[in-house]
């Protein structure tokens, strides 16, 4: 079986697993960080968003021959005890219901906010546009990007 060098969450890990598999299923079962959730398994729904080399990208697309040598973050690795500015607001918003969808809104958000620290309000629903919360919990994902937003700047 090939051997992958992977860099997660500034670890450098390495896993033996077919040149095909998806990085989702690696990171859930070959190295158990299961913050990131298998939502449709065709990049539509956004739940196993992380970032690969920085950009939020849907891991189930993903396949880890595909991200051989490059930096991922999962939602494990935003912060180690959940003081990332997004992390904060969307406590404070009281963003999730079921929260099966909210790792990949946050890394979905991180990204963005890199990009665009100062976005008006269409430009935070344009860029969540496409991560499907299954409670329609959108108004105060949207609410919670923004509070990010000011807190960051």
């Amino acid at each position: 079986m090939p051997s992958f060098s992977l860099k997660i969450n500034g670890k450098n890990m390495t896993v033996n697993t077919d040149a095909d598999t998806p990085l989702l299923w690696v990171l859930r079962d070959e190295l158990n960080m299961v913050g990131t959730k298998y939502g449709c398994g065709i990049g539509q729904c956004g739940a196993c968003t992380v970032h690969v080399d920085g950009s939020a990208t849907r891991s189930c697309l993903v396949q880890v021959s595909a991200a051989d040598g490059m930096e991922i973050t999962t939602i494990e690795g935003l912060s180690e005890d959940g003081s990332h500015p997004l992390q904060e607001a969307w406590k404070e918003v009281d963003v999730p219901q079921c929260g099966y969808c909210q790792s990949g809104q946050i890394m979905t958000a991180a990204s963005f906010l890199k990009e665009n620290p100062n976005p008006s309000q269409s430009e935070i629903r344009q860029a969540m546009n496409g991560n499907i919360c299954r409670c329609a919990s959108y108004n105060r994902i949207e609410k919670a990007v923004a509070i990010a937003a000011q807190k960051s700047n």
